[in-house]
C-alpha cells in the first residue's frame, strides 16, 4: 500500500506539471497562415507543426496542441522546409583566388568558413553540401557546427578535391622552384585509389572530383577532359564501397558523359553538357547541380576581382553558354539539384538561383523542389530532410508572400528554425 501511494503521489505530480513537462522535453508547436506541401505543390491553410526535440512529430491543419508546448505563432507567413545547397565553398570568399589564395592560412580558411556558415544559415538553407576546401577546413566546420560550437547548416563535407597535377583542383598559381601540389592531387589507377581512401580516412562525406578543366583556374580547358574513364572508375568505386558518393566538376561534353560512365552521383556545372549527356544522366539517374546565378554576379562584378586576363576571358566564353545549354537540358527532363558555387558571389545570396531556373523554364514548384525533395535525395537523406513531414528533422523557414508565384520569396527568407531551434528571426538577428 505504502508504495502505492508512493506511485499515486508521483503521478499526481506528473499531470499537475504537464506544461512544465512539455518545456522540459522540448515539445514546440508553429502556427502559420500556410504551409507548401513541395512535393505536390499543394498549400495546407492554417498549419500547425508540432515539434519533438530536433524531429516533427505531426504536421497539420488546426491540430491540437500539446498542453504546455512552447506556440511559435508566425502569423500570415508561408513556411517551407529547410532548404539545401548541394554546391557551396564555404571557407572561400569572391576574390580569394591566385595570390591571394596562396597567402591564406587554413586556420583564417576555416574562420571564413564559419562566417559564410552564419550567413548561408541565415538565408534559410539549412544543409549544404560542400564540395571542396583546402587543409580539410571544411570538416572542422562541419564537426564544429555538429558540437554546437558555432552555428551553421548541415554540413556533407568532402574535404580536399581530387584531380590531376596541373589540373583544376590543382593550384598553379607558385613558380615551379616551390614545388606544390595541392592535397587532392592523384594521378593513375593506385593513386587515385589512396587518395580516395585517405580523404574519407580524414573525415570526408562525399567525394569531390575534377572531370575537366575550370574556369577560376589557370592553364586548363574547360572543355577538356582531364581524369581518364579508368582513373573516376576506380574513385567511384572505392567511394561507394565506403558509403560516399561522388560529385563531379564538369564544364566539358565529354568529361560530363565519361563522368557518368564512370558512376558518379552528380555533375557539378554542365556547362557544354549535350543531348547524349543529359540521355545518360535521366537513363542513370544522375543529378546536375546547374550553380547559374553565378554567371550574373560575376560577368557584372569581375573587374572588382583582379583576376588574370585569361580567367576572365574564360568566364566570358563559357558563362553564356552554361545558360543556354542547361536551358535545354531542363527542357529535356534532366534530374536537378539545387547548386550554387558560392563564394565565386558572396555567401547568403544563394536564394537567387531559383529565379534563374524559372527563367530558364521551371515552374516555381520545380525550382523549389530542386533544393528540397531532390537535394535530399541527391545527399541520401530523404529520410531526414527535405520536406515539412512526421519523422524528420525540424528544419523549416518561413517567408512573407507565396513563393509557388513569386519564387523570390526565397531571397527574403525571415525566420529559419534548424533541428527544432529558431536560428533566425527579422526581429531579432544575432551579430555575425
Amino acid at each position: 500500500m505504502k508504495r502505492l501511494s508512493i506511485l499515486i503521489a508521483i503521478l499526481a505530480v506528473c499531470i499537475l506539471n504537464v506544461p512544465a513537462l512539455a518545456q522540459i522535453t522540448g515539445v514546440k508547436a508553429i502556427k502559420a497562415a500556410r504551409a507548401i506541401d513541395v512535393r505536390t505543390g499543394n498549400v495546407v491553410s492554417d498549419v500547425v507543426v508540432i515539434i519533438d526535440g530536433d524531429r516533427i512529430r505531426e504536421v497539420g491543419s488546426n491540430l491540437r496542441i500539446p498542453a504546455g508546448a512552447q506556440i511559435i505563432d508566425l502569423g500570415q507567413k508561408t513556411i517551407l522546409p529547410g532548404l539545401i545547397d548541394s554546391h557551396t565553398h564555404l571557407t572561400f570568399d569572391p576574390g580569394g583566388f591566385g595570390g591571394k589564395l596562396m597567402s591564406t592560412s587554413i586556420p583564417r580558411e576555416a574562420l571564413i568558413g564559419a562566417k559564410n556558415a552564419r550567413l548561408t544559415l541565415d538565408a534559410g538553407f539549412t544543409t549544404v553540401r560542400n564540395v571542396g576546401a583546402r587543409g580539410y577546413s571544411d570538416i572542422a566546420l562541419r564537426d564544429a557546427i555538429d558540437e554546437g560550437d558555432v552555428p551553421g547548416p548541415r554540413i556533407v563535407a568532402s574535404g580536399p578535391s581530387l584531380g590531376i597535377t596541373g589540373g583544376h583542383c590543382d593550384e598553379n598559381m607558385l613558380a615551379p622552384e616551390f614545388h606544390h601540389s595541392s592535397d587532392g592531387v592523384a594521378d593513375g589507377v593506385p593513386g587515385v585509389m589512396q587518395k580516395t581512401r585517405e580523404v574519407i580516412k580524414y573525415g570526408a562525406g562525399v567525394i569531390k572530383i575534377c572531370s575537366t578543366g575550370g574556369v577560376l583556374s589557370l592553364g586548363d580547358d574547360p572543355k577538356a577532359s582531364q581524369y581518364t574513364l579508368e582513373e573516376m572508375k576506380t574513385i567511384v568505386g572505392e567511394a561507394h564501397r565506403l558509403g560516399r558518393k561522388v560529385a563531379a566538376h564538369a564544364h566539358g561534353g565529354d568529361g560530363i558523359k565519361l563522368a557518368v560512365l564512370a558512376g558518379v552521383d552528380s555533375i557539378e556545372h554542365g556547362s557544354y553538357i549535350d543531348d547524349e549527356g543529359v540521355k545518360l544522366m535521366k537513363e542513370r539517374g544522375v543529378y546536375l547541380v546547374p550553380t547559374l546565378y553565378l554567371t550574373d554576379w560575376f560577368l557584372e562584378n569581375y573587374q572588382k576581382l583582379g583576376l588574370p586576363p585569361s580567367i576572365v576571358a574564360k568566364a566570358k566564353e563559357v558563362m553564356p553558354a552554361m545558360k543556354i545549354n542547361i536551358g535545354r537540358a531542363f527542357a529535356q527532363g534532366v534530374p536537378v539539384a539545387f547548386g550554387t558555387d558560392a563564394a565565386v558571389y558572396p555567401h547568403g545570396l544563394n536564394g537567387r538561383e531559383f529565379n534563374v531556373y524559372v527563367k530558364l523554364g521551371m515552374t516555381p514548384l520545380q525550382a523549389i523542389q530542386t533544393a528540397t525533395v531532390n537535394a535530399s535525395k541527391l545527399l541520401g537523406m530523404e529520410d531526414r530532410l527535405g520536406s515539412i513531414d512526421a519523422g524528420k528533422y525540424a528544419d523549416i523557414i518561413a517567408v512573407d508572400g507565396d513563393p509557388l508565384k513569386d519564387v523570390t520569396e526565397l531571397e527574403r527568407v525571415k525566420w529559419v528554425m534548424k533541428g527544432g531551434s529558431v536560428v533566425r528571426n527579422e526581429s531579432f538577428r544575432r551579430s555575425l
